[in-house]
């Protein structure tokens, strides 16, 4: 089995950052135990770790918009990971963006950058 460092935070968490295997674009970041990780490993989608609910969760599994693992970088430290992967259904974002990342800084304000694929209210 690979070993990520789970335990250089008290939580036992690490950064997860999923982006676009094909483009590259930076689509969400989340965090995963070792749970998460060993399920990822084991089914090639993504799972992570739900801070608020306390619960491991499978990417897509209310919204369809599955992260198919297609590679992972581990930083040096062992204490980060990077899925690369392949985003279906077109949204990342639970707020029905391709990216969490949909806005920009601009001047004293936020700027969409991005448009909604699908509306929460219908999926959630």
């Amino acid at each position: 089995m690979i070993e990520i460092n789970f335990t250089k935070s008290t939580d036992g968490l690490i950064p997860a950052i999923a982006q676009d295997y094909h483009n590259g674009t930076v689509l969400m970041l989340a965090y995963i135990n070792r749970e998460a990780w060993e399920k990822t490993l084991q089914t090639g989608k993504a799972h992570y770790w739900s801070r608020s609910r306390k619960t491991i969760w499978l990417k897509g599994e209310s919204s369809g918009n599955i992260q198919e693992i297609m590679d992972i970088l581990v930083d040096c430290d062992e204490d980060t990971v990077i899925y690369l992967v392949k985003q279906h259904g077109g949204a990342a974002c639970h707020k029905g963006y391709p990216s969490c990342f949909h806005r920009k800084v601009k001047g004293n304000a936020f700027e969409r950058i991005e448009k909604r694929v699908f509306d929460p209210k219908d999926v959630y």
